[in-house]
């Protein structure tokens, strides 16, 4: 499979994964918003419901107190008008009865007589209030009440009307205060008790089911325990969940179209590199290196430029990482080594001071191929391997024996090595005393910190005295005023390069500029 069908595949199968990885996490966002949602529903549900318990139970507790503090004849036509007037305002109360002694003597309501005379008191509270819990000893005419009972007066509240049937829509509810149950809804449902059902909203998978507790206790103990088909949830949710999963696919198609059209244009441009190497489309130009005291032209750096069709420029910063990341860069080096050589063979044949730096990639040290097709085409043209300076970007340096035995022998050949851009990794003395080096350039960035700036000063003099204990050329990139020069000459620098001298320059111009130094 060619490298270009191999990074095809590969961009394509990263954005698939990506596009995946996008479903997977907008589905989970989506799920988990909607299960919140469902949660702070069921929430406020239940403290509406909760609330709504609480009212009654403490209001209850309030008339009981007010019907005891009567100054009325027990059982009169007025006393049992109070008591009728209490029980109508109240649709959940049943009846309100009063006592004496033991005895039920009268009362209002549909129960009558001595029908709320249960065993056994579910609670009995410091105040003196008794309370009786719905169950089959509170039961009137099939109907469980929740009894009350404070000084002379009770009352019976039928606690299915304190579970409003518009507010729990089609879900099972029940409710619990003080840990026993007041409720349920519909009539006759089974559910869980609420220590068995763990706080907040659970999905069970399981029987298909959304289940949830929640308490409140602002004046009782309150628990309300909700479950309900987890089809409903859906019918609840599931527009919503459609809409941003259609919202989703649109936004992976977007980036499914838009990596292809950058795999278009990038193999596109990978495709017309080719061409423009294999064509000699490629054109070189010559930044001058100058002596900073004589100012006498020593060489130059060979810079490639690539114009498309059209007399469209495309920088280095794009074609040069692009061709390292087809395999392109050894091509491309070799390309620019051939018009050098086609350029300046004749001038690096006469004059054995003229150097050509030379920029070589990772790629170049990583095989011998390079080596070897630079020796022949420096045979062909009868050009001395000192006239070509080979360029090694500090990143490039890798620590490897096979790196560095590919480097001392290009030096041993005689080409000169220089280290490019130096200062702008992490390199230390240690680690250039393994390579066997000719020339230190120090990297544009730190000639520009000499403007006045102590820190950059500071490290670029620190780079300075690193050569110097190596023993190594040094040369200057970026040079642009004269007082960069004064600085660099009183710190030992010898050479420099930039457009305080010359731009880069075609062949030609380049040679009459040297030619007129």
């Amino acid at each position: 499979m060619a490298r270009r069908d191999k990074v095809l595949l590969s961009v394509l199968a990263a954005a698939l994964l990506g596009i995946l990885v996008l479903l997977a996490l907008l589905g989970w966002y989506l799920w988990r918003e909607s299960v919140l949602a469902e949660e702070a529903r069921l929430e406020q549900l239940s403290q509406r419901l909760g609330e709504q318990t609480e009212r009654a139970i403490v209001d209850a507790r309030d008339l009981l107190d007010r019907l005891n503090r009567l100054d009325l004849t027990p059982c009169s036509p007025e006393h049992l008008e109070v008591l009728q007037n209490a029980a109508i305002a109240r649709p959940h109360v049943r009846a309100i009865g009063y006592w004496h002694a033991v005895e039920r003597q009268c009362g209002a309501g549909y129960v009558q007589g001595q029908a709320l005379t249960p065993p056994r008191a579910s609670r009995i509270y410091d105040s003196g209030v008794i309370a009786w819990w719905p169950g089959p000893a509170t039961a009137v005419g099939g109907v469980e009440l929740f009894l009350m009972r404070f000084g002379q007066h009770d009352l019976a509240i039928d606690p299915r009307l304190l579970m409003t049937p518009g507010l729990l829509e089609d879900a099972k509810v029940g409710l619990w205060v003080e840990d026993l149950s007041m409720a349920v809804y519909p009539l006759g449902v089974e559910l869980p008790e609420p220590g068995d059902v763990r706080p907040g909203l659970t999905v069970d998978r399981a029987n298909n089911q959304i289940v949830s507790r929640f308490s409140l206790g602002t004046v009782f103990p309150i628990d309300v325990v909700a479950v309900q088909p987890i089809g409903l949830f859906w019918e609840r949710y599931l527009p919503t969940l459609v809409g941003a999963g259609f919202l989703g696919l649109l936004l992976a198609g977007l980036w499914l179209v838009a990596v292809l059209r950058y795999l278009r244009q990038h193999l596109s441009l990978s495709t017309e590199l080719q061409e423009a190497i294999a064509n000699d489309r490629l054109s070189v130009v010559y930044q001058p290196i100058v002596d900073l005291g004589s100012r006498r032209c020593q060489g130059a750096e060979a810079l490639v430029r690539w114009h498309r069709e059209g007399d469209e420029s495309v920088s280095p910063d794009v074609f040069v990482p692009l061709a390292e990341a087809s395999g392109q860069a050894t091509e491309l080096t070799l390309s620019v080594l051939r018009r050098v050589l086609r350029d300046l063979g004749k001038p690096l044949r006469q004059y054995s001071g003229l150097i050509i730096n030379l920029n070589l990639t990772a790629q170049d040290l990583a095989t011998p191929r390079f080596a070897e097709a630079l020796a022949e085409l420096q045979q062909q043209e009868g050009v001395s391997p000192a006239s070509i300076k080979l360029e090694i970007t500090e990143r490039a340096l890798l620590n490897s024996d096979e790196v560095r035995e590919r480097i001392a022998a290009l030096r041993a050949r005689g080409h000169p090595i220089a280290i490019d851009d130096f200062g702008t990794g992490y390199s230390s003395l240690a680690y250039l005393e393994r390579f066997q080096l000719d020339t230190l350039k120090i990297d544009k960035a730190f000639v520009d910190g000499i403007e006045g700036q102590a820190v950059a000063s500071s490290v670029i003099g620190h780079i300075i005295d690193m050569a110097r204990s190596l023993r190594l050329d040094i040369v200057a990139e970026g040079i642009e005023s004269e007082h960069q020069v004064d600085w660099l000459r009183q710190q030992g620098v010898q050479f420099g390069q930039g457009y305080l001298f010359s731009p880069p320059l075609p062949a030609a111009k380049f040679r009459n500029w040297c030619n007129r130094r």
